[in-house]
């Protein structure tokens, strides 16, 4: 029971909760808004009670607003904005103006919602615009026996406003499941003022009603291809008789009926007022397509050597037949042209057999057998003589073949240009030196010394220079020479730190700012114009272009050439200008663009002039090579096909859409552009140049040539050092010399001084001792014999000076001799002077 009780309470509860979601959504459901522009009051009425036929089988609300579309589109845009921008509206119904004849009021609106991101349905379908004008009762010149295609209900603009209604209806409900965690639409523009168009549910908004399909509208079928554009609609077809009569329909008007159905072919009037259906032309669906080898359009290699075409890649098995056995030979060609066939072959609805040319050439008109008449060989040979239904290849459009065969709208632009060997600028030692002139490099050095020797002037001659004060007690700087002077300048023109021998003196100090400044602006200027050197320090072209003298005036020395029989030779053969370029290239021309551009690389020959497309490619695979002057001789591509061929319109119509797709873009992408990878970045000329030792060779030298300096210095230096020294010990040697000569001098002056003193005071001795003896003997006073210990006197004592010190190798060889003196006054032993 309690299990059976608790599976109820469940299943209340669930019940519950889904009254409540329901209730809830009744409360707030999903809102809608379309918009409309129509051209009458009655066209509005029918969008009122359609949409209102949405909200009764729909739990979406649908809201709906309109206008009167204005003929002046600004006007119309200016609606827009006004009444239904402001509403916010999400999506968009437009039909035309009142007027019909002004079709441009709905491109305005057009414009302006999908600016803003606002889906737009359109209900004035383009694809009527000719259908209606061709095959309505108001064409009077249309002969009898036309058939036509007329658009159903083209003019009926209340059922393309039901479907459009009934198409939205059911892309919402579609919205809404997939978006299930929108509540409602959100951030819908709601001012033309606004310059953001970031309203990305439109987006999601427009992808739904791309996808959506109505099977059984009142148009009839209702879808939409990527592009927006309606799909399967139904066209009458219709004969110009005395009335227009229907007599069938293309398109789907049920989803089980043939796209194509003629209901009234025995009531049909052919051209020429006949009942009798005409037999008409059988057209093969099967066609033959001849090419050559022309990188990178079309590239060969043997199906032998690959094994097998690879299909997904775009390979085509292609065959030539031997000239010299006439078997055939299997290749796999590959490429932009074989690309570009495969594309057309798809949109045209052909099928084809692709081969290559047996003489490998384009073609050009040549006598044969001595003949008068002139025939075309080559693949243009092949066309006019029915042996091939197409040429797919970088066929030159030109009046010559044009007359003779058709072309296709071209699938590529291009020109002739000039393929040369680069030629690399020779690098002498002094390259780092190239920036400046050399009349500039001599002011430089002139400079310096100048600079130099006033800057010692001006502190040698200042009272507050470093000389001055040089002499003063109170400092310890050495005086600023010439040496320093010029170490200054030189360190400060290269930047480099200074240490010592800088001015003190305030003027000295404003010339070395000022010099400062000069050296910045030197330094910086020789920078720049290295860099910009070394930019344009590249492999260049030898020649200018087709105006170059060398190609004007030809001469022996410098040859050039094209291709033989090729529209490249043609185009020199008819320009009267050219005619002396073409009399010298046309016994040098070659028999493929491959041996030319392979003479160019061994230096055989001087110029190749071709397509622009074909060189331009090489010359990106190739750093060797470059490709001289501009373009001239512009041109296109086209395909070739045979004069009045059914297929020129259908194949110039599908290279149109691929160019309006973009696609001859990506071809030109991954064949020409791509491919061109084998040169390194550092050749290409969008890379920076790269140093090599050729170019800084000087700067080495220029080193090795100051290591040379000063080791030759240093020995200069110690010679120098060594005789100097050399005459500093002889004048020392001199100079001791004369000290003792003059020690000399002056002790024998002083011996003679003492001598005479001595002899003075021995007179005045033997004076007083006569007086003494002369006394009487009663005055008690005797002086006996060893009274008085005779007294002896050093020189030093005698003279009261130094003794002369011999050096210290006399002292060692010589005994050790003491001079004395022996004062008689002193001394009853001796009575005269002893100079031992």
């Amino acid at each position: 029971m309690a299990v059976t009780m608790t599976s109820h309470q469940s299943t209340y509860r669930a019940i519950i909760l889904l009254l409540l979601v329901v209730q809830s959504q009744c409360q707030n459901p999903r809102v809608v808004r379309i918009g409309a522009i129509l051209s009458s009051t009655q066209n509005q009425q029918v969008f009122q009670d359609a949409v209102r036929g949405l909200n009764n089988n729909s739990n979406i609300r649908f809201e709906y607003t309109s206008i009167i579309m204005d003929s002046n589109r600004i006007q119309s845009a200016l609606k827009l904005c006004d009444e239904l921008v402001k509403k916010a509206v999400h999506i968009v119904i437009v039909s035309h103006p009142p007027a019909p004849d002004n079709e441009q009021a709905p491109i305005s609106v057009s414009y302006t919602c999908g600016f803003y991101n606002i889906p737009v349905i359109g209900i004035s379908t383009r694809d009527s615009s000719f259908s209606d004008k061709v095959c309505t009762m108001d064409a009077s010149t249309i002969p009898v026996g036309m058939l036509g295609l007329k658009l159903s209900n083209s003019t009926n603009e209340d059922v393309h406003i039901r479907d459009s209604v009934q198409v939205i209806g059911q892309a919402m409900q579609k919205f809404f499941i997939q978006n299930s965690d929108l509540q409602n639409i959100t951030d819908t523009p709601t001012d033309c003022r606004s310059v953001n168009n970031d309203w990305e549910i439109g987006n999601k908004i427009l992808a739904a009603l791309k996808t959506e399909k109505l099977e059984k509208g009142q148009t009839g079928q209702v879808s939409f291809n990527e592009d927006g554009d309606r799909v399967n609609a139904v066209y009458f077809i219709r004969n110009s008789q005395q009335d227009k009569v229907m007599v069938g329909y293309y398109g789907n008007k049920q989803a089980a009926e043939p796209a194509l159905k003629i209901t009234g072919e025995n009531k049909i009037v052919w051209p020429g007022n006949l009942m009798a259906k005409p037999k008409g032309v059988k057209i093969s669906t099967h066609l033959k397509v001849v090419t050559l080898k022309a990188t990178p359009f079309v590239h060969t290699e043997l199906l032998s050597e690959k094994g097998s075409c690879e299909e997904k890649k775009n390979e085509r098995i292609c065959w030539k037949v031997n000239a010299t056995t006439g078997e055939k030979v299997d290749y796999c060609c590959y490429g932009y042209c074989i690309d570009m066939l495969i594309d057309i072959s798809k949109k045209v609805n052909f099928t084809f057999e692709l081969h290559l040319s047996t003489d490998n050439s384009f073609g050009t008109l040549t006598r044969t057998n001595n003949s008068k008449m002139k025939t075309w060989n080559g693949m243009i040979g092949e066309l006019v003589s029915e042996q091939s239904d197409l040429i797919v290849a970088p066929l030159t459009i030109n009046p010559e073949r044009a007359e003779h065969i058709d072309f296709s709208k071209p699938f590529k632009y291009q020109g002739l240009i000039i393929l040369v060997k680069k030629t690399q600028k020779d690098s002498s030692l002094a390259s780092f030196l190239q920036p400046f002139q050399d009349t500039l490099w001599i002011l430089v050095g002139l400079s310096v010394h100048v600079v130099a020797l006033v800057l010692y002037l001006l502190d040698r001659f200042s009272p507050f220079g470093r000389f001055k004060l040089a002499k003063s007690d109170d400092t310890e700087e050495d005086a600023l020479n010439l040496s320093s002077a010029m170490w200054f300048a030189w360190g400060v023109l290269l930047n480099s730190g200074i240490g010592e021998g800088t001015p003190r003196s305030f003027s000295a100090r404003v010339l070395g700012m000022v010099w400062a400044g000069f050296a910045m602006i030197i330094v910086a200027s020789y920078t720049a114009n290295l860099a910009a050197f070394l930019v344009l320090d590249r492999p260049e072209a030898s020649i200018t272009g087709i105006d170059d003298a060398r190609l004007r005036n030809p001469n022996e020395n410098f040859k050039y050439a094209t291709v033989k029989n090729s529209a490249v030779e043609m185009y020199f053969k008819r320009q009267v200008e050219l005619s002396t370029m073409y009399r010298q290239m046309e016994t040098r021309n070659y028999r493929t663009a491959e041996e030319a551009i392979d003479e160019v690389k061994k230096g055989n020959l001087q110029a190749f002039i071709w397509d622009s497309s074909r060189l331009e490619y090489e010359a990106a695979k190739d750093c060797e090579l470059i490709t001289a002057g501009e373009l001239f001789g512009r041109s296109g591509l086209g395909i070739g096909l045979r004069k009045k061929s059914p297929w020129t319109h259908d194949i110039s119509m599908a290279i149109l859409k691929l160019h309006e797709r973009g696609r001859m873009e990506e071809l030109d992408n991954k064949w020409i552009l791509n491919e061109s990878t084998d040169c390194s970045e550092s050749e290409r000329d969008s890379a920076p140049a790269t140093l090599g030792l050729t170019n800084m060779a000087g700067v080495f030298m220029m080193v090795a040539g100051g290591i040379v300096a000063g080791v030759i210095l240093i020995f200069v230096e110690i010679a120098y050092k060594r005789h100097r020294g050399l005459k500093e010990k002889e004048l020392e040697l001199a100079r001791n010399a004369a000290d003792r000569w003059r020690g000399n001098i002056e002790k024998r002056r002083t011996l003679r001084q003492t001598l005479q003193r001595q002899r003075d005071e021995q007179l005045a001795s033997n004076a007083l001792s006569a007086k003494f003896l002369a006394a009487p003997e009663g005055n008690g006073t005797t002086m006996g014999e060893g009274h008085h210990q005779g007294h002896r006197l050093s020189y030093t004592e005698a003279t009261g000076s130094r003794l002369y010190a011999p050096p210290p190798g006399a002292m060692a060889h010589s005994n050790t001799r003491s001079v004395t003196i022996n004062n008689p006054a002193y001394s009853s032993e001796h009575h005269d002077d002893n100079l031992v």
